[in-house]
């Protein structure tokens, strides 16, 4: 307890060195947070750094996690469980499909559509992750309706933009296999596998 050697006065910092590297300190924490964890965390990029280094896409995609997250929390208290979601309302849909996705295949489905014509759909998977992109195309056209990315379930309606061919491409972006059941009314004439 006696044998520790006391620092000499003249080698410990003086307060101006201590308040300034508590400054740098502050400074740099502060430039970490704007240009890294921000964007990362919470998708939240002022400087546009994060994007450039690709950490605000990883932040919007934590983002839509943490809302589907609590939207399936939401709904397990409410009692909608997958099997529950796939037998409501099965009477009083037009068509319903299923099909399963390993990890990184992808699958098209669309809907013949006349342009002003308007389709029901719901779709939900047992679990996983998926990626999608409901689009459109024919006469020469094309259009993008929604994207979305790492989704586990979407409901809407499509109103058909021109004639053609309007549907979904779904791509599992999780490492298990999933299944997806699809729900359809509405007006439309067709419905086909196209990829």
């Amino acid at each position: 307890m006696y044998n520790a050697n006391k620092p000499n006065p003249e080698e410990l910092p003086s307060s101006e060195k201590l308040l300034r590297s508590t400054f740098i300190a502050a400074g740099a924490a502060a430039a970490i947070l704007v240009t890294v964890v921000l964007p990362a965390e919470y998708g939240i990029d002022p400087t546009r750094i994060g994007g450039l280094l690709g950490l605000t896409e990883m932040g919007e995609i934590k983002q839509e996690l943490a809302e589907e997250a609590a939207a399936d929390e939401q709904a397990a208290v409410g009692g909608f469980l997958f099997g529950a979601a796939m037998a409501q309302e099965a009477d009083v849909w037009k068509d319903e499909i299923s099909f399963t996705l390993a990890p990184g295949q992808g699958i098209e489905w669309k809907l013949a559509m006349d342009e002003g014509a308007v389709a029901e759909y719901r779709w939900f998977t047992d679990g996983a992750r998926i990626n999608f992109d409901l689009h459109g195309d024919g006469s020469g056209k094309s259009v993008t309706y929604e994207r979305g990315r790492g989704k586990t379930a979407d409901e809407g309606e499509i109103t058909a933009a021109f004639d053609g061919q309007h549907g979904w491409f779904w791509r599992n972006r999780d490492k298990t296999e999933t299944t997806v059941i699809v729900q359809l009314r509405g007006d439309y004439t067709g419905l086909k596998q196209t990829y």
